[in-house]
């Protein structure tokens, strides 16, 4: 098991002093899959927040090779790394017995939309690394725009809450069951709240031979509307509310990693949110309702997946 001990002896590969905005739940999620690594490490990473806050020339907030890709190709970025690190180790010129391991990093509008066909393409060949997406639910990097994570009516830059449209008039793509049908060794939902359940699966994922995936809900203060220390309390709700659960598919087997006791409504998570505020109203009160029904419905098809009996799982449930 992973211990904050071991994790507060590593050395942080992240370094502090980026321009990420304070209480952003990305580079909680990104520092804590980085101490959890064993190996040396190289990583890619599609253009995003991420990028364009960790990389303003002439500095960097990386202590490891990195190599910034463009939005649709960091996955195919590092695929090719990969592939070059196993042509070496033939050749002789790296150490047969050198263990590297390799992470890219995309937001959800490189990984769900513009990055999909190199991910998938690179998931499909099977190359061994480790994709990790720090999902905001929209374009934050380049002003709040909707993209296929966006939640249903949620008001973006692009999907503005009016009189025209209540927001997002769609509900967001399940993109850790897509990756999962690709039939990859290790696929993973995880968030920085639970930080035992990141790290853990982060092992699992850099330990299969083959391509593995962890989506991570990393809570955005600015594009959410919401406090700025808020990030590590929503991404609770988030699970509490079975809004975003934490579950694996390990060779093709779902397993739950955590059921609330208490399943809390899912209000709960919205209110906090600007971007939700106008749900609120009377006349949106549908979609609050609707919400909450594609919620449970897809809680109770995950329970399915993994098997779970619902009466008997809160004695078996555990804190992350």
């Amino acid at each position: 098991m992973v211990t904050l001990k071991e994790l507060s002896q590593k050395e942080e590969l992240l370094a502090g002093g980026h321009r990420l905005c304070a209480g952003c739940g990305a580079p909680v999620a990104i520092r804590q899959i980085l101490l959890a690594a064993e190996d040396p490490v190289v990583l890619a990473n599609a253009t995003g927040c991420v990028e364009v806050a960790t990389s303003i020339y002439p500095y960097t907030s990386w202590r490891v090779p990195w190599f910034h890709s463009a939005f649709e190709n960091a996955a195919a970025t590092i695929a090719g790394v990969e592939s070059m690190y196993r042509s070496l180790k033939k050749q002789g010129k790296i150490p047969a017995d050198k263990k590297i391991k390799f992470i890219a990093f995309g937001g959800d509008g490189g990984t769900y939309d513009i990055g999909l066909q190199s991910l998938s393409g690179a998931l499909e060949r099977g190359h061994t690394f480790l994709y990790v997406c720090y999902n905001n639910e929209a374009y934050m990097n380049t002003g709040i725009q909707r993209s296929s994570s966006t939640p249903l009516g949620a008001s973006t830059t692009t999907s503005p809450a009016g009189q025209v449209i209540p927001g997002k008039m769609q509900h967001r793509k399940d993109l850790t069951a897509i990756v999962a049908a690709h039939n990859i060794p290790y696929v993973a939902q995880s968030v920085p709240s639970h930080w035992r359940d990141l790290t853990t699966k982060t092992r699992k994922a850099l330990a299969v031979e083959g391509p593995s995936f962890i989506n991570v809900l990393a809570p955005c203060h600015r594009g959410w509307r919401t406090a700025v220390d808020s990030a590590i309390e929503l991404a609770r709700l988030a699970v509490e509310t079975c809004f975003w659960p934490l579950y694996e598919v390990e060779n093709g087997v779902y397993r739950l990693n955590y059921k609330p006791k208490d399943k809390r409504p899912l209000v709960e998570y919205l209110k906090p949110q600007g971007r939700f505020a106008h749900l609120f109203r009377p006349e949106n009160q549908a979609i609050l309702e609707e919400l909450q029904k594609a919620a449970d419905h897809q809680w109770e098809k995950l329970l399915a997946l993994c098997g779970e009996d619902q009466k008997n799982l809160d004695s078996q449930s555990h804190q992350c």
